[in-house]
């Protein structure tokens, strides 16, 4: 799955503007984030270090309680951005592949299922909403938290950036496996749901005529094998999704353990202040966390990109 299907930019152009809203809103986070982990390890320092009372602290405990509020509100305004356009996006597709099909005329539909095209139209653009609620932003988020954390990491100290510039492309790295052996499995999924959606449609509108004829069972052993089928597909993609989300938590634990115990140690040494090493704890896991997230949406979005692929066959 391509991290941005290009088509969707030329058949919804509403994808456009939500990509720089993103990535606005990426930076503004990122930058939150930062503040947020300053204050922080201000506020600690100066509480157990240097004796301050909650009063000489009121100031930076207002500022921290201010980007909390900040970050909270990048949050919601992602959600918005996401929602609104994947609302617009899932029309546009829609009246294109409606009136489209009207034009292709009644002999590319006598060849169609109606099922098929009715799941497609149907369910298949709705399940664009987690590509766009969820996988699209928490990829802007990828893209531009990363970057924002470790270039002030490594003003801060060079050897836990070194740490995190090492194990941080493993993580995308896993991703691209999980994905070779994902795709397959959705879209093979999406073709027994449409399989499924067509069969049951067709048996339906020839329930009277298979009754008269005795064939009502026999249809109905077929729906049961098809929906089995699907069943079986269904565990076998969540099955990926729980050992990748495993192994991406995994992985990302053990990096930021490395780097926890690279302060630990200098700490102790007296190399490091204790300003920047909880500066740099707070903002590790930063780092790593909007990659997990890719990783933990992906399966999501799968569904509905497979889907997207029989619309643009259609449009195309």
């Amino acid at each position: 799955m391509k991290p941005v299907d290009p088509r969707l930019l030329t058949y919804a152009k509403a994808t456009r503007l939500f990509l720089v809203a993103t990535v606005a809103l990426g930076l503004a986070g990122a930058g939150l984030v930062i503040a947020q982990a300053m204050l922080i390890a201000d506020v600690v320092v100066g509480a157990f270090q240097h004796g301050r009372t909650v009063g000489d602290l009121a100031g930076r405990l207002l500022l921290l309680g201010a980007v909390a509020v900040g970050r909270a509100a990048v949050s919601w305004l992602t959600e918005l951005a996401a929602h609104r356009t994947s609302a617009s996006v899932k029309s546009e597709l829609r009246v294109r592949l409606l009136a489209h099909a009207s034009r292709l005329g009644p002999a590319w539909l006598s060849r169609q299922r109606t099922g098929e095209l009715t799941t497609l139209a149907t369910r298949g653009i709705d399940a664009l909403d987690d590509y766009f609620a969820r996988y699209l932003p928490q990829l802007g988020l990828a893209i531009v938290v990363p970057v924002a954390v470790l270039a002030r990491i490594v003003t801060a100290d060079w050897v836990s950036a070194l740490i995190i510039v090492i194990t941080l492309p493993l993580i995308p790295l896993f991703m691209i496996l999980i994905g070779w052996a994902t795709q397959s499995t959705m879209d093979r999924q999406w073709r027994l749901l449409s399989r499924l959606s067509g069969h049951f449609l067709d048996v339906v509108a020839g329930l009277p005529t298979l009754k008269i004829f005795g064939r009502a069972k026999a249809q109905a052993e077929s729906i049961r094998s098809i929906t089995a089928d699907y069943r079986r597909a269904t565990l076998r993609t969540l099955r990926i999704a729980f050992i990748s989300s495993f192994a991406l938590e995994l992985l990302a634990t053990v990096s930021v353990a490395l780097v926890a115990v690279g302060i630990g140690l200098r700490l102790v040494r007296g190399e490091l202040d204790l300003y920047t090493g909880l500066m740099v704890l707070v903002l590790a896991p930063e780092a790593y966390l909007p990659l997990r997230q890719v990783g933990a949406q992906y399966h999501a979005a799968a569904e509905g990109l497979s889907a997207a692929d029989e619309v643009f066959a259609v449009l195309e």
